[in-house]
């Protein structure tokens, strides 16, 4: 296809010849059409059509290179070259691009779309890896998509103008591994960094409630959540290994937080996955804070891997990037658990996608 030629006016770039507007359209449904004939495109799509060889642009009679043109992109839009890799990438993989609704970017059409004709398949958010990642606005963008039944896509862009695309799901995980019986209680040690419960059948007992604990050898050594957990429903006793004393839960907790500073926040996510049915292990080795399983895991594998964060977590993508490849290279996916204050945790599922 030829090189047509443009005028800039503004931020925009309008094609006047109606014959030239119609061929930059029809290839691709680039710009705006405008009354008369002519097509009206913004900035980036400018500089990809320019960069293509498809337009040449002019302004007051002069051509405008496209060192001009990334110039006047970097003056009119925020975060510009991170938003205009993100747009080029999506048009090179064959997908209609059209601009978003803030706080989205782009609206993507499925390959073959018409505007107008076909809904999108996707909305975007262009990011920098040296973004920041806060996990309340990330949350409200999901929930915002997700009433409009849009599939919210994070592009992400490393330093190396390379791409990472996740699918961003706010979910409600659930598991089948809850029991309502009444079991005697079990008589535990605690033992600083751990719980002990030294009784053979108290031992098999518990365990056989919801795979609680690690059984060694005849007894069962239980984790301080766990333990907390089971205390609050009744379930074991604990006594201090140091001083022989029974314990209160308020007093085992205060001795937990001890050896785990953010134990409180951990617990909670622990709770509110087992309110679900969910059977939580420790996600140590896959580094994260738990695995999560939806039944017996002598014959399920982990489903997800469970990150806990505070209700205004605010990190680095980098951070973010890591977590979501551990999971992937153990064919799990990473739920990130906001804690909310005096209310259920929110879940945030993200997947490494190929759009």
């Amino acid at each position: 296809m030829r090189s047509v030629r443009g005028r800039m006016e503004g931020g925009n770039v309008f094609i006047d010849e109606e014959a030239d507007a119609g061929q930059i359209y029809s290839k691709g449904y680039f710009g705006t059409n405008q009354s008369g004939g002519s097509l009206k495109l913004d900035i980036i799509e400018t500089i990809y059509l320019a960069e293509i060889g498809k337009l040449e642009v002019r302004k007051g009679g002069k051509k405008l290179d496209l060192e001009r043109l990334y110039r006047t992109g970097n003056e009119l839009v925020d975060n510009f070259e991170i938003k205009y890799l993100v747009y080029r990438d999506i048009r090179q993989r064959g997908y209609v691009v059209k601009p978003g609704s803030k706080p989205l970017d782009f609206r993507v059409l499925p390959r073959g779309g018409v505007p107008g004709k076909n809904p999108s398949k996707y909305w975007v958010l262009a990011i920098s890896e040296r973004g920041v990642f806060a996990v309340e606005d990330v949350i409200d963008i999901v929930k915002r998509v997700r009433k409009v039944k849009k599939t919210l896509l994070l592009a992400v862009v490393d330093e190396e103008s390379d791409l990472t695309y996740y699918r961003a799901k706010v979910i409600t995980p659930k598991g089948h591994v809850k029991s309502e019986a009444d079991f005697h209680m079990a008589n535990a040690l605690f033992m600083r960094d751990r719980v002990l419960v030294l009784d053979k059948s108290e031992a098999m007992m518990l365990h056989s409630i919801e795979f609680f604990g690690k059984p060694v050898g005849d007894y069962l050594q239980l984790s301080l959540l766990e333990t907390a957990h089971l205390m609050e429903r009744g379930l074991v006793k604990v006594r201090n290994a140091n001083t022989g004393r029974q314990m209160s839960v308020k007093k085992f907790k205060e001795e937990a937080r001890k050896v785990q500073s953010d134990f409180d926040m951990r617990f909670d996510i622990y709770n509110d996955l087992k309110g679900y049915g969910v059977l939580v292990k420790t996600g140590f080795k896959y580094g994260s804070h738990f695995r999560a399983y939806e039944g017996d895991p002598d014959h399920n594998h982990a489903k997800f891997l469970v990150h806990a964060l505070p209700e205004n977590f605010v990190g680095m993508w980098a951070e973010i990037s890591r977590a979501v490849r551990l999971a992937h290279g153990v064919k799990k996916d990473i739920l990130l658990a906001r804690k909310k204050t005096k209310k259920k945790a929110e879940y945030l599922r993200l997947r490494r996608v190929r759009p």
